[in-house]
């Protein structure tokens, strides 16, 4: 193993963080404002329910991006891509919304997915990289997350690209916040564990 001093992996440890908030920063200035507005206004209005999928590190991002949709009462839920081809889409009908995050847009497993969404009527949303790929191309919305590299010295390892794709969907929930007027009262009913709890049910901010 190779031996560092403290100062060493300190240094490259705030190297890689400032490597990932760069990534973030140039993300926020690279994709389209009409084209994510159009997405944000899509998920408000709808009237079905929203799922995530993905695979790997992805499957990781998906599953938080639900999450943090149903923190503000945006009903969303992750369907995992192995459950999905063997029955789970039944789950998913016309009038619902599917956000895939794959940064080659060529995920094997979501391809299949993908084609029963257009036949079912599901309007589906593509975060990734590559504008070029097959679920790019099929889908009603594409959220490009382009960086200009991942932090990591090998530049490929799943690192500032989940960030960037977290990051561009925690932007699209707070700003659903404003637009369906959800209020704190409403994420104290729904929220009153933890920390976060306690400071809701006390009246703090």
């Amino acid at each position: 193993m190779k031996q560092l001093s403290n100062a060493d992996i300190a240094a490259k440890v705030r190297k890689a963080m400032k490597d990932e908030a760069s990534a973030i920063n140039y993300l926020a200035d690279f994709f389209d404002g009409d084209q994510i507005a159009e997405v944000a206004k899509t998920i408000a209005n709808c009237q079905g329910r929203i799922f995530t999928s993905a695979c790997g590190t992805s499957g990781v991002t998906a599953k938080k991006i639900a999450h943090t949709m149903s923190c503000i009462e945006v009903p969303a839920s992750f369907l995992s891509p192995a459950d999905a081809v063997h029955g789970g889409l039944g789950r998913v009908k016309k009038g619902d919304i599917m956000i895939f995050i794959s940064k080659g847009a060529k995920t094997g497993e979501l391809i299949p997915m993908l084609q029963a969404c257009k036949t079912k009527g599901v309007t589906v949303i593509t975060t990734t990289e590559n504008p070029e790929g097959e679920l790019a191309k099929e889908s009603d919305f594409v959220v490009p997350m382009n960086i200009n590299y991942e932090a990591d010295p090998f530049n490929m390892l799943a690192t500032s690209s989940t960030l960037s794709a977290m990051s561009i969907w925690d932007a699209i929930a707070i700003t659903l916040i404003e637009m369906t007027e959800y209020t704190r009262e409403q994420f104290k009913v729904i929220h009153p564990g933890g920390a976060v709890g306690e400071r809701l049910l006390a009246g703090k901010k």
